[in-house]
Protein backbone atom coordinates (compact mmCIF):
# COMPACT_ATOMS: atom_id res chain seq x y z
CA UNK A 1 0.00 0.00 0.00
CA UNK A 2 0.83 3.39 -1.08
CA UNK A 3 -0.08 4.88 2.79
CA UNK A 4 3.40 2.84 4.18
CA UNK A 5 5.21 5.33 2.41
CA UNK A 6 3.47 7.83 4.59
CA UNK A 7 4.02 6.32 7.38
CA UNK A 8 7.43 5.70 7.07
CA UNK A 9 7.59 9.61 7.06
CA UNK A 10 6.71 9.95 11.29
CA UNK A 11 8.84 6.67 12.39
CA UNK A 12 10.69 9.90 14.34
CA UNK A 13 10.39 11.35 17.36
CA UNK A 14 11.34 10.98 21.24
CA UNK A 15 9.78 10.23 24.49
CA UNK A 16 11.33 13.18 26.46
CA UNK A 17 8.57 15.75 27.41
CA UNK A 18 10.02 18.62 25.42
CA UNK A 19 9.07 22.21 25.57
CA UNK A 20 7.81 23.51 21.97
CA UNK A 21 10.51 26.32 20.93
CA UNK A 22 10.24 25.73 17.10
CA UNK A 23 6.24 25.35 15.96
CA UNK A 24 3.74 27.77 15.72
CA UNK A 25 0.20 28.10 14.31
CA UNK A 26 0.23 29.59 10.83
CA UNK A 27 2.89 27.07 9.65
CA UNK A 28 2.37 25.63 6.36
CA UNK A 29 5.19 22.96 5.07
CA UNK A 30 4.53 21.84 1.11
CA UNK A 31 6.34 18.64 -0.19
CA UNK A 32 6.90 16.39 -3.13
CA UNK A 33 6.83 13.00 -2.65
CA UNK A 34 8.50 10.57 -5.45
CA UNK A 35 8.24 6.99 -5.25
CA UNK A 36 10.20 4.65 -7.84
CA UNK A 37 8.28 3.24 -10.58
CA UNK A 38 9.62 0.48 -12.80
CA UNK A 39 13.68 1.99 -11.85
CA UNK A 40 12.56 6.11 -12.28
CA UNK A 41 12.01 7.91 -8.89
CA UNK A 42 9.00 9.80 -10.24
CA UNK A 43 6.81 12.52 -8.72
CA UNK A 44 3.61 11.06 -7.43
CA UNK A 45 2.06 13.45 -5.01
CA UNK A 46 2.05 16.46 -2.90
CA UNK A 47 2.04 16.46 0.70
CA UNK A 48 1.05 19.73 2.93
CA UNK A 49 2.09 19.79 6.63
CA UNK A 50 0.09 22.97 8.54
CA UNK A 51 -0.87 23.88 11.95
CA UNK A 52 -3.60 26.52 13.42
CA UNK A 53 -4.90 26.80 16.84
CA UNK A 54 -8.27 25.29 17.81
CA UNK A 55 -10.42 26.90 20.65
CA UNK A 56 -12.55 24.28 22.56
CA UNK A 57 -14.53 24.88 25.92
CA UNK A 58 -11.09 24.46 28.00
CA UNK A 59 -8.25 24.85 25.81
CA UNK A 60 -6.66 26.20 23.19
CA UNK A 61 -5.41 22.88 21.01
CA UNK A 62 -2.67 23.33 18.16
CA UNK A 63 -3.76 21.53 15.27
CA UNK A 64 -1.47 19.48 13.04
CA UNK A 65 -2.75 18.59 9.96
CA UNK A 66 -0.82 16.63 7.46
CA UNK A 67 -2.69 15.90 3.60
CA UNK A 68 -1.47 13.99 0.63
CA UNK A 69 -2.98 14.20 -2.34
CA UNK A 70 -1.77 12.53 -5.42
CA UNK A 71 -1.01 14.89 -8.79
CA UNK A 72 -4.04 14.77 -10.97
CA UNK A 73 -2.24 12.65 -14.07
CA UNK A 74 -2.15 10.24 -11.77
CA UNK A 75 -5.25 9.98 -10.31
CA UNK A 76 -6.72 7.53 -13.06
CA UNK A 77 -3.81 5.38 -12.22
CA UNK A 78 -4.32 5.46 -8.13
CA UNK A 79 -5.54 8.16 -7.18
CA UNK A 80 -4.97 9.50 -3.23
CA UNK A 81 -6.69 11.45 -0.56
CA UNK A 82 -5.01 11.31 2.68
CA UNK A 83 -5.50 13.32 5.83
CA UNK A 84 -4.11 12.71 9.20
CA UNK A 85 -4.97 14.68 11.66
CA UNK A 86 -3.52 15.85 15.39
CA UNK A 87 -4.97 18.03 18.30
CA UNK A 88 -2.20 18.78 21.02
CA UNK A 89 -1.28 20.84 23.84
CA UNK A 90 0.64 23.30 22.18
CA UNK A 91 3.64 23.59 24.61
CA UNK A 92 3.99 19.85 24.74
CA UNK A 93 2.95 18.37 21.70
CA UNK A 94 1.24 15.92 24.24
CA UNK A 95 -2.01 14.48 21.63
CA UNK A 96 -5.45 14.29 22.91
CA UNK A 97 -7.16 13.64 19.80
CA UNK A 98 -5.68 11.82 16.67
CA UNK A 99 -7.79 11.00 12.97
CA UNK A 100 -6.78 9.57 9.93
CA UNK A 101 -9.02 9.57 6.74
CA UNK A 102 -7.73 7.42 3.82
CA UNK A 103 -8.86 7.33 0.27
CA UNK A 104 -6.31 5.31 -1.82
CA UNK A 105 -7.84 3.97 -5.37
CA UNK A 106 -10.86 1.66 -4.02
CA UNK A 107 -9.61 1.22 -0.33
CA UNK A 108 -11.12 3.52 2.65
CA UNK A 109 -10.24 3.80 5.90
CA UNK A 110 -11.10 5.73 9.31
CA UNK A 111 -9.53 6.03 12.35
CA UNK A 112 -10.10 8.06 15.32
CA UNK A 113 -8.02 8.11 18.71
CA UNK A 114 -8.83 10.09 22.01
CA UNK A 115 -6.08 9.74 24.31
CA UNK A 116 -6.69 9.92 28.36
CA UNK A 117 -2.84 10.00 29.61
CA UNK A 118 -4.15 9.75 33.50
CA UNK A 119 -5.28 6.28 32.47
CA UNK A 120 -2.94 5.14 29.88
CA UNK A 121 -5.67 4.50 27.36
CA UNK A 122 -6.73 5.46 24.01
CA UNK A 123 -10.75 5.17 22.42
CA UNK A 124 -10.19 3.99 19.18
CA UNK A 125 -13.17 4.28 16.51
CA UNK A 126 -12.61 2.23 13.00
CA UNK A 127 -14.86 2.79 9.89
CA UNK A 128 -14.63 1.29 6.49
CA UNK A 129 -17.10 0.98 3.63
CA UNK A 130 -20.15 -0.49 4.00
CA UNK A 131 -20.87 1.08 6.90
CA UNK A 132 -18.88 -1.05 8.57
CA UNK A 133 -17.77 0.69 12.33
CA UNK A 134 -15.67 -0.86 15.48
CA UNK A 135 -15.05 0.56 18.68
CA UNK A 136 -12.10 -0.24 21.25
CA UNK A 137 -10.43 0.58 24.29
CA UNK A 138 -6.50 0.22 24.11
CA UNK A 139 -4.06 0.44 26.84
CA UNK A 140 -1.04 2.22 26.03
CA UNK A 141 2.32 2.37 27.90
CA UNK A 142 3.42 6.26 29.25
CA UNK A 143 4.68 8.56 26.29
CA UNK A 144 2.97 7.12 23.77
CA UNK A 145 2.22 9.05 20.93
CA UNK A 146 -0.08 9.19 17.52
CA UNK A 147 1.93 9.28 14.61
CA UNK A 148 1.18 13.15 13.49
CA UNK A 149 1.89 14.80 16.55
CA UNK A 150 5.40 12.25 16.88
CA UNK A 151 6.78 13.73 13.56
CA UNK A 152 6.52 17.39 15.15
CA UNK A 153 7.70 16.16 18.42
CA UNK A 154 11.28 15.30 16.96
CA UNK A 155 12.05 18.69 16.21
CA UNK A 156 12.40 19.83 19.57
CA UNK A 157 15.30 17.66 20.13
CA UNK A 158 18.50 19.99 21.19
CA UNK A 159 19.92 18.82 18.19
CA UNK A 160 22.84 21.57 18.63
CA UNK A 161 23.97 19.64 22.17
CA UNK A 162 23.52 16.41 20.62
CA UNK A 163 26.17 14.08 20.19
CA UNK A 164 27.01 12.64 17.16
CA UNK A 165 25.93 9.11 17.34
CA UNK A 166 23.61 9.65 19.86
CA UNK A 167 20.26 7.58 19.51
CA UNK A 168 16.98 7.57 20.70
CA UNK A 169 13.31 4.99 21.28
CA UNK A 170 10.20 5.79 21.59
CA UNK A 171 5.99 4.08 20.81
CA UNK A 172 4.03 5.41 18.45
CA UNK A 173 0.60 3.77 18.37
CA UNK A 174 -0.96 2.82 14.36
CA UNK A 175 -3.34 0.71 13.96
CA UNK A 176 -4.13 0.09 17.06
CA UNK A 177 -1.20 -1.40 18.39
CA UNK A 178 1.83 0.25 20.06
CA UNK A 179 5.35 -0.19 18.17
CA UNK A 180 9.04 1.01 18.34
CA UNK A 181 11.01 3.21 16.59
CA UNK A 182 14.08 4.68 16.43
CA UNK A 183 16.82 7.75 15.65
CA UNK A 184 19.79 7.81 15.49
CA UNK A 185 21.52 11.67 15.16
CA UNK A 186 24.69 11.32 12.28
CA UNK A 187 25.43 14.90 12.11
CA UNK A 188 25.27 18.08 10.25
CA UNK A 189 24.95 18.21 6.05
CA UNK A 190 24.63 20.86 3.47
CA UNK A 191 21.99 20.09 1.12
CA UNK A 192 20.34 21.94 -2.15
CA UNK A 193 16.41 22.64 -1.90
CA UNK A 194 13.76 24.17 -3.44
CA UNK A 195 13.72 26.58 -1.04
CA UNK A 196 17.35 26.87 -0.95
CA UNK A 197 20.92 25.65 0.36
CA UNK A 198 20.24 24.39 3.85
CA UNK A 199 22.62 23.29 6.61
CA UNK A 200 20.79 20.17 8.22
CA UNK A 201 20.75 17.73 10.66
CA UNK A 202 20.88 14.28 9.94
CA UNK A 203 18.74 11.32 11.17
CA UNK A 204 18.80 7.52 10.77
CA UNK A 205 15.28 6.07 11.10
CA UNK A 206 14.34 2.28 12.31
CA UNK A 207 11.40 0.62 13.10
CA UNK A 208 10.35 -2.67 14.63
CA UNK A 209 7.71 -3.00 12.40
CA UNK A 210 9.63 -4.84 9.15
CA UNK A 211 6.80 -4.30 7.24
CA UNK A 212 6.96 -0.62 6.95
CA UNK A 213 10.24 0.37 6.75
CA UNK A 214 13.31 -2.20 5.17
CA UNK A 215 16.99 -2.24 4.57
CA UNK A 216 19.76 -0.51 7.13
CA UNK A 217 21.35 2.55 6.37
CA UNK A 218 17.96 2.92 3.92
CA UNK A 219 16.10 5.42 5.89
CA UNK A 220 16.87 9.24 6.23
CA UNK A 221 15.68 12.46 7.49
CA UNK A 222 17.39 16.03 7.03
CA UNK A 223 16.07 18.85 9.49
CA UNK A 224 17.21 22.45 8.81
CA UNK A 225 19.92 23.23 11.63
CA UNK A 226 17.55 26.25 12.82
CA UNK A 227 15.79 27.05 15.68
CA UNK A 228 12.36 26.00 13.19
CA UNK A 229 14.09 22.60 12.48
CA UNK A 230 11.97 21.70 9.50
CA UNK A 231 12.11 18.23 7.62
CA UNK A 232 13.71 19.39 4.22
CA UNK A 233 14.18 15.79 2.74
CA UNK A 234 13.60 12.28 3.36
CA UNK A 235 14.56 9.23 1.81
CA UNK A 236 13.08 5.78 2.56
CA UNK A 237 12.86 1.87 1.73
CA UNK A 238 9.44 0.37 2.55
CA UNK A 239 8.45 -2.90 1.41
CA UNK A 240 6.80 -2.35 -2.25
CA UNK A 241 10.02 0.11 -3.24
CA UNK A 242 11.67 3.35 -1.97
CA UNK A 243 10.49 6.91 -2.07
CA UNK A 244 11.42 10.56 -1.47
CA UNK A 245 10.23 13.45 0.31
CA UNK A 246 11.22 16.81 -1.10
CA UNK A 247 9.84 20.21 0.08
CA UNK A 248 8.56 22.71 -2.18
CA UNK A 249 7.77 25.77 0.07
CA UNK A 250 7.61 26.66 3.71
CA UNK A 251 5.22 29.64 5.00
CA UNK A 252 5.01 30.75 8.38
CA UNK A 253 7.71 29.69 10.25
CA UNK A 254 8.06 30.54 14.01
CA UNK A 255 11.82 31.94 13.90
Amino acid sequence: MIYKFFVALFLISSSINSQNNAIAAGEKLTYTAAYNMSGILTDLAEVTMETSNVKTSKATLLRLKCKAVTYSKWDNFFKIRDLYESYVNPKTLTPYLYKRDINEGSYYKYMKYTFSHKTKTVKSQLKKKNNYEENKSITINPGTKDIVSTLYKVRLFDYKNMSVGTSKSFTIIFDRKEFKGQIKYLGKETINTAIGKKTCYKLAIGSSQTNVLKGKNSNFLWLTADENKIPVYGKFKIPVGNGELKIKSATGLKH
